[in-house]
């Protein structure tokens, strides 16, 4: 049986799904973002890119742990 996806990786299909781009590019981009904190981080990807606050706050938690 597989294990279940849980925590911010378990938004990553639906994140892909919903505005078409890998998880890998949305990394990417906020690893390239000159902000640093989550928050900023957050609503950068609300306010630029049209994200939902928890696919945003999802993306920036599973970076920022890295």
């Amino acid at each position: 049986m597989a294990d279940r996806v849980t925590g911010p990786a378990s938004y990553f299909p639906s994140i892909e799904k919903t505005y078409g781009r890998p998880v890998e590019e949305w990394f990417a981009l906020i690893e390239a973002s000159p902000l640093s904190r989550h928050g900023e981080l957050v609503s950068w990807l609300k306010a630029e890119h049209g994200l939902g606050h928890g696919h945003a706050n999802a993306l920036v938690a599973h970076v920022l742990k890295r």
